[in-house]
């Protein structure tokens, strides 16, 4: 991946509270770019966005039939398939980035395979396919595979008042109904047939596993949960280089994210049966500035479906 990992570690091994319980299913990623000529990468930023949209807004088919038109086509069609919020005060204005940002550290870190292109889905209409915002599986060996469900979030601030709305978002992500909605779309409208990396086995397997007639009970194991926050950050604002001192500041301040946020959603959802089988991620990567970098996206999209 072309930013720095500064974080990778179980939850067990940041957490600042020994009282927390089940931890043993959590993970902490945090993530940086960089610095230069004495200001945050937005360039940088702007480029892994636009590498990594096609995995969620254009189908598997899609993607395949424009590779001999060249990246400028893939580009075209995918800025086609966004719904652009450019009110300035909207909510949910520059949500779309969160999500292919997520798509983009599911693939380059978690070697993840994108089988349900959300936005595409969503751009057509599919109202069942509204749900987590971003749908991978992870092959892990010839015959078996996890599942995973992600969330992602573009706040101005991560402090302790925004985190009950990321739990009560997560919590909901994990109900029966949700995985049963979720396991039906990757069975019914992706492209799982399509991805050369899935032997055929496993894909029947796959299947198998996620029909509606078996008991979610079996999924809870197999399951993750990676929860991107992406959000705006005072001292990524202020800073000018990639200073040892900025890195442990991020990374305290990761720890403590972590931290809190799991002990909200610890008490939230351990109510849900086999809430401790679920793997749990949390990923953080702090920002300049979210107004210029969403001002930036609607006007390259904006140019690409022009």
């Amino acid at each position: 991946m072309k930013f720095e990992i500064i974080l990778n570690e179980i939850f067990d091994d940041v957490k600042l509270d020994d009282t927390l319980k089940p931890t043993n299913n959590k993970s902490v990623l945090g993530i940086i770019n960089d610095f230069e000529n004495g200001e945050w990468r937005y360039d940088k930023f702007q480029k892994f966005i636009w590498n990594n949209i096609k995995e969620t807004a254009l189908s598997h088919s899609e993607r395949k039939a424009l590779l001999h038109d060249g990246e400028g086509s893939i580009l075209t069609e995918s800025a086609k398939k966004l719904r652009l919020i450019e009110s300035v005060d909207a909510i949910g204005r520059g949500s779309e980035i969160a999500e292919i940002v997520l798509y983009g550290i599911m693939k380059n870190h978690y070697s993840a395979l994108p089988i349900v292109p959300k936005i595409f889905y969503k751009q057509n209409q599919k109202d069942e396919a509204k749900g987590s915002d971003s749908v991978h599986i992870v092959i892990e060996s010839e015959d078996s595979f996890s599942l995973w469900f992600g969330e992602s979030k573009f706040y101005n601030s991560i402090e302790n008042a925004r985190l009950d709305a990321i739990v009560a978002s997560v919590k909901d992500s994990i109900s029966l109904e949700k995985i049963k909605k979720e396991n039906s779309i990757i069975t019914n409208l992706s492209d799982i047939n399509d991805f050369e990396e899935i032997s055929e086995d496993l894909r029947i397997k796959i299947k198998a596993s996620l029909s509606q007639d078996e008991s979610i009970d079996n999924i809870k194991p197999i399951l993750n949960i990676p929860i991107l926050l992406l959000y705006e950050c005072e001292q990524t604002k202020l800073g000018t280089s990639l200073t040892a001192e900025y890195k442990q500041g991020i990374i305290d301040y990761h720890k403590d994210r972590a931290t809190q946020y799991f002990k909200k959603q610890i008490q939230k959802c351990t109510d849900v049966h086999l809430y401790e089988k679920v793997n749990f991620h949390i990923i953080l990567f702090p920002i300049a500035d979210k107004a210029k970098i969403v001002d930036k996206f609607i006007q390259i999209a904006k140019a690409y479906r022009d």
